[in-house]
């Protein structure tokens, strides 16, 4: 578990900030940022709303930056270093490639279900990028990314609040199933995926 080991080694180096700076701070960093929550709830024992409250902003934080600077830094990136060139290229054409049926289909409202949808991929971050490759508008892109933010910690609030609860009730068995569960779900909607583009 990558994700798990960056994330106990970041909290360990700001371990020292108030528990709601880090999980502001855990909200805001890409590949974590859906972590906020669960870090809020089941680690410092937040009440709900301020971990979908706090976490939602951290989450929030990074995507004005992002919209404004992807384009200009990435350029920029790409003239200084043949290297980073080719990787830049690689990246943008994989994720127009495999974003480009839901972007151009739905606009500004798909770019905010995928913000919104809590799966691996998705996020503020990888929103931000793909409002950028598919040329939304700023205007109708950040508020489809700050509303998806939103909904993001909505929904990780909710399921996170449930998942302790169950456990307090049924112990970690339940736990293991239940992410036995979702694993499961995750799988089968890519292998409908796989069949559906084909």
């Amino acid at each position: 578990m990558v994700k798990t080991d960056i994330a106990a080694k970041i909290i360990e180096l700001i371990s020292s900030l108030p528990k709601e700076m880090v999980v502001l701070i855990i909200s805001a960093l890409p590949i974590l940022e859906r972590t906020g929550v669960p870090l809020a709830i089941a680690k410092y024992h937040m009440p709900i709303w301020k971990a979908f409250a706090i976490s939602s902003i951290g989450m929030m934080l990074p995507a004005t930056p992002i919209l404004l600077l992807l384009g200009p830094v990435s350029k920029w990136l790409a003239k200084k270093s043949r290297a980073m060139d080719v990787f830049l290229s690689w990246l943008f054409e994989h994720t127009r490639r495999r974003h480009s049926k839901t972007i151009d289909r739905y606009g500004a409202i798909g770019l905010f279900i995928f913000v919104a949808v809590p799966l691996p991929g998705t996020g503020v971050w990888s929103g931000s990028l793909l409002a950028y490759l598919f040329d939304v508008d700023f205007k109708y892109a950040l508020p489809s990314i700050l509303l998806g933010a939103i909904a993001a910690g909505f929904l990780a609030a909710i399921a996170t609040t449930s998942i302790v609860a169950i456990a307090k009730v049924l112990g970690g068995l339940a736990l293991g199933l239940f992410a036995l569960a979702a694993l499961g779900v995750y799988i089968a909607s890519k292998v409908v995926k796989k069949a559906r583009d084909n």
